[in-house]
């Protein structure tokens, strides 16, 4: 009888394992230091190294999937992964296609950059990328924005002298300003402009349990200062911390 009742509990422990669902993740990879594809072909950077704690913490199973970031929504809504951690700026405009977690990044600020200090970034042609909210401010400004799939490709667009300055956020802009020799500035007044709610986990509105237990670790982390830590470490001394 013993031996059943054993053979038994380790036939359900088996079967709940079985049942057990891997939480995928997506990030873009191409938005460093927030997201990037290393030497070894494999995602990187901050919201890798952030989501694999938040997924310990919530004593989840999580793999990462690599998608495009104009895709990235339509995809997490037609369940081809369940959560999405890509820099992606917390909006009221987004919140009506998906539910956010509470930001693992504070409101930081997004910055024109151009060949010249005094570019006016309020006439000609401003690059940002797609769907992005420095994307909607610059179509908002009165400029001419250029839109492109990447944020690569919207630096490459001023290098290239198809656009007259581009609008990130500041952090992805910082090593592209200092590794240029010069040929990319600030633009003057316009390398500190705040925009949205800070950055925060993407996830389908249905999913208010996962939401629920993501937000429980970013809390966590949070509290005991190891949040801070590891923005230090991939943004430097200077970031905005909680």
């Amino acid at each position: 009888m013993k031996n059943l009742m054993l053979a038994a509990a380790a036939l359900a422990l088996t079967a709940g394992m079985g049942l057990a669902q891997t939480v995928r993740i997506a990030t873009e990879g191409a938005y460093p230091p927030y997201n990037l594809v290393n030497d070894q072909g494999e995602v990187d950077g901050f919201e890798v190294e952030l989501g694999n704690e938040l997924c310990k913490r919530a004593q989840l199973e999580c793999t990462w999937v690599k998608n495009d970031w104009d895709s990235i929504i339509p995809n997490l809504n037609s369940s081809n992964y369940d959560a999405i951690m890509a820099g992606m700026s917390i909006t009221e405009e987004r919140r009506q296609s998906v539910a956010f977690s509470q930001n693992y990044i504070p409101p930081t600020a997004s910055a024109y950059a151009a060949p010249a200090a005094d570019v006016d970034v309020t006439q000609g042609v401003v690059a940002a990328q797609t769907s992005t909210i420095q994307a909607q401010y610059v179509a908002e400004s009165g400029a001419e924005l250029l839109e492109f799939a990447t944020p690569d490709e919207a630096v490459g667009a001023v290098r290239n002298g198809e656009a007259e300055a581009v609008f990130a956020d500041k952090d992805f802009l910082v090593p592209v300003v200092e590794e240029s020799g010069g040929a990319i500035v600030w633009v003057t007044g316009k390398d500190d402009i705040p925009l949205g709610e800070g950055i925060g986990m993407a996830l389908r509105k249905s999913d208010t349990e996962l939401r629920e237990k993501f937000d429980a670790a970013i809390s966590s982390m949070k509290e005991d200062g190891s949040l801070n830590e590891m923005i230090k470490k991939w943004f430097g001394d200077e970031a905005v911390l909680f």
